[in-house]
């Protein structure tokens, strides 16, 4: 079935049905994240095994291991074969760790005790505009990432999940071949520079973020076969970025801040860069009116995390505007973000 269908589907059951199962839809988000937690799919392999052969070895109590073995398998994870043993379907083989698509570390990091219990505190972040996240752990996220290393790895890991569509619609999207450097500002690992370099021969690539970020960087550039190219340095772009880029890519990160913090950014940015320069900004850009997208459903995560939010097209340019840039346009990509292209006022 399609999406369209399904969705027409969903339409078609009564409204109380509709709203029902969005409210237990974190039913199915739980069970799949424990099935990452216990490495279910690392531990079964190609085989097939039982939950009473996995229970020692992932710490479980065995009947309840099975009874969660088979919700997984009504769930298309898992597929039960004969004498109680469960072998991975394709679905379930993406839940191993390190298989494309970085799953695992992905539902690890959103089903994780800080994440949902920020958006369990989206009463408070709605009534106070304040972040669930600070409410429950007393310090912003970012903060708290910096003193978390394991869950900062699974963080950029995740990012890297998420959005690993991203980065090759807006390298094929934006020609960069005008520019000789390209600065990508919080770029955690380069995924999204690697992306530019690998489409776009002329280019070489700045990765600026901060120290604990950058650290698995190398890794990833070097797997990507574009290392060479690239000069990564560790810094705070609340504090200063790299000068002297002709263009500077800010992906995800103006979505994270308030308009304070975003303007403070965007200072730096627009002292740092060549007076040609191009600034780059890679996010969801929210359509008006009904019209889904999955950036609606990312700003109530950014309201409850970070303490950001996703934007219209207009009220990016308003922000630009303030921040002494000029939005030029909005380039769509084969993804659900936009590159909004903007210069110096």
């Amino acid at each position: 079935m399609t999406e369209p269908e399904q969705h027409a589907s969903s339409q078609s059951l009564p409204p109380h049905v509709q709203l029902i199962q969005m409210g237990t839809a974190y039913w199915a988000s739980r069970v799949v994240y424990a099935a990452a937690k216990f490495g279910l799919a690392d531990q079964i392999g190609a085989g097939a095994k039982s939950a009473e052969e996995l229970a020692g070895s992932v710490c479980a109590h065995a009947p309840s291991l099975h009874r969660l073995m088979r919700t997984l398998a009504s769930l298309g994870i898992l597929t039960e074969r004969t004498e109680r043993q469960f072998a991975l379907t394709d679905l379930g083989a993406a839940l191993m760790t390190g298989a494309p698509g970085s799953a695992r570390a992905s539902l690890l990091t959103v089903g994780s005790h800080w994440f949902v219990g920020s958006f369990d505190n989206i009463i408070h972040s709605i009534q106070t505009g304040e972040t669930g996240f600070e409410k429950v752990q007393g310090m912003p996220v970012f903060e708290y990432l910096a003193q978390h290393p394991e869950d900062a790895s699974l963080f950029s890991e995740t990012m890297v999940g998420v959005h690993g569509e991203e980065p090759p619609a807006v390298a094929a999207a934006y020609d960069f071949t005008a520019f000789e450097t390209v600065v990508d500002v919080g770029g955690a690992t380069g995924n999204m520079l690697a992306a530019i370099l690998t489409r776009h021969a002329r280019p070489r690539g700045v990765l600026f973020d901060r120290s604990h970020v950058v650290g698995d960087a190398p890794a990833l550039l070097q797997s990507k076969g574009v290392i060479d190219r690239v000069t990564i340095e560790a810094g705070d772009f609340f504090e200063t970025v790299p000068a002297g880029g002709n263009a500077y890519i800010l992906s995800h990160i103006i979505h994270d801040w308030g308009e304070d913090q975003c303007l403070r950014i965007l200072g730096h940015v627009r002292q740092a860069m060549k007076p040609d320069g191009h600034l780059l900004i890679v996010e969801m850009v929210l359509p008006a009116g009904d019209a889904p997208h999955p950036g609606k459903m990312l700003d109530m995560v950014m309201l409850v995390l970070p303490g950001g939010q996703e934007r219209t097209e207009a009220e990016y340019r308003s922000l630009l505007s303030k921040a002494n840039f000029r939005l030029t346009r909005v380039v769509p990509t084969d993804s659900a973000v936009s590159v909004i292209e903007a210069v110096q006022i």
